[in-house]
């Protein structure tokens, strides 16, 4: 990797020619990524690994085992993370913004067209619920193929979706996620470790260790701010903060926090809700910038601004606070137990969303039944890019409005 000396203007230039670099890949990706948090770990092994040797497949795949165990979007923790690895923190953050801003303007645009049109009841928003249905159906049958092989795992899944939908609070997920990690740890702690390649973290410790202090002082400070001021921009810094701080698993995770943030609290109905989610699926880039949308809804422009920023900051903070002790923690085979036990959680999680709002707020028919299904086949089966099965959606939920 490229060492910058801020008194050498020649490698000054090869660090600013490296950051571009790192702009001009991570936009590409951001443009052109569909498919969800998984199929966006293929588009970076094969741009940034593969085509352009950033670092070698076994590193790799020990920075996707970090962002799987760490809250927050998965797969935009990856793209921070060789960002990082490649040209410091700042690099991260770049290779952040030319990933998310291409999603995060076409779901801008969306949000105020949906705002000034009044087309909340339309058949092809409604259209765009059904979508969501199938998309999160792949989500869960795809995820708990990998994740949950055996007897165990699926146990845990199915007692997390379990208690998911009986305990609906914020606050038992976070638990289920740790008693799943406990479960995880006490069945998988015997599982044999592969020896750890060594990761060159260009960040300090101690900026690390201001991060992860940064991150816990926000989670444990943004509520008490907020119910001493009750400052409405405040309340939307604390909840999608909040929600991107205790979601793991990725984007389709977070839809149940997001939900029980914004819809009881009356900025959003349950409706535009789920159409903003529907749309999500048709734009590339990560679902973490579903608070795009959401945040254009409740305030505007700048209400759009502030959520993005709020869901992605705890991301960011935990990627540069984690990868200089990673090398020191990832060949632990506790730790590995712990998620194991972790993402089997996360498919009941997923499972429980799947139910409850989405299938509960879009399956209203037969009709809806039957376009879900066509839609998960599309996916799963005919192996069809989302964006086509948006298109599809809309179609479909536009015919069945007419025919009612």
């Amino acid at each position: 990797m490229d060492r910058t000396n801020a008194r050498n203007p020649y490698l000054s230039k090869a660090n600013l020619r490296t950051l571009l670099e790192v702009g001009m890949v991570s936009t590409k990706l951001g443009l052109t990524s569909f498919g969800g948090p998984i199929a966006h770990l293929v588009y970076f092994q094969n741009e940034y690994i593969k085509k352009r040797k950033w670092m070698d497949e076994r590193a790799y795949a020990e920075l996707v085992a970090l962002c799987q165990f760490l809250p927050g979007p998965s797969s935009s923790q990856v793209g921070m993370g060789i960002g990082i690895i490649r040209a410091g923190i700042t690099g991260g953050a770049i290779a952040w913004l030319g990933f998310t801003l291409p999603s995060v303007i076409a779901l801008l645009l969306f949000a105020l067209l949906l705002q000034g049109f009044d087309i909340g009841n339309a058949g092809w928003v409604h259209g765009l619920k059904i979508v969501a249905v199938s998309i999160v159906a792949q989500g869960v049958y795809g995820m708990g193929k990998t994740l949950t092989p055996d007897r165990n795992r699926a146990s845990i899944a199915i007692g997390t979706m379990v208690l998911t939908l009986l305990l609906p609070a914020a606050l038992s997920q976070v638990m289920l996620i740790v008693f799943a990690a406990l479960i995880g740890i006490l069945l998988y702690r015997h599982k044999e470790a592969p020896a750890a390649s060594e990761l060159v973290i260009p960040v300090n410790k101690g900026v690390a260790a201001g991060c992860l202090i940064l991150f816990l002082g926000l989670l444990a400070g943004l509520p008490l701010l907020n119910r001493l001021t009750d400052n409405p921009w405040l309340a939307i810094a604390d909840s999608f903060y909040r929600s991107g701080a205790l979601v793991f698993g990725g984007g389709h995770v977070v839809l149940p926090l997001l939900e029980k943030e914004v819809v009881p609290a009356g900025w959003i109905s349950k409706q535009d809700f789920l159409a903003g989610y529907g749309a999500a699926q048709a734009v590339p880039g990560p679902l973490f910038t579903f608070a795009t949308y959401l945040g254009a809804m409740i305030r505007g422009v700048w209400g759009a601004v502030l959520a993005t920023i709020a869901i992605f900051l705890p991301a960011f903070l935990l990627i540069v606070g984690a990868l200089p002790f990673w090398n020191r923690i990832r060949g632990s085979a506790n730790m590995r137990g712990a998620l194991t036990g972790v993402n089997a959680a996360v498919v009941g999680i997923l499972l429980a969303a799947l139910y409850n709002p989405i299938w509960t707020s879009a399956i209203l028919s037969t009709e809806d039944f039957v376009l879900a299904v066509v839609l998960f086949g599309m996916l799963v089966f005919w192996k069809l890019p989302p964006w086509l099965i948006v298109i599809a959606g809309i179609v479909g939920g536009s015919l069945i409005s007419y025919i009612q």
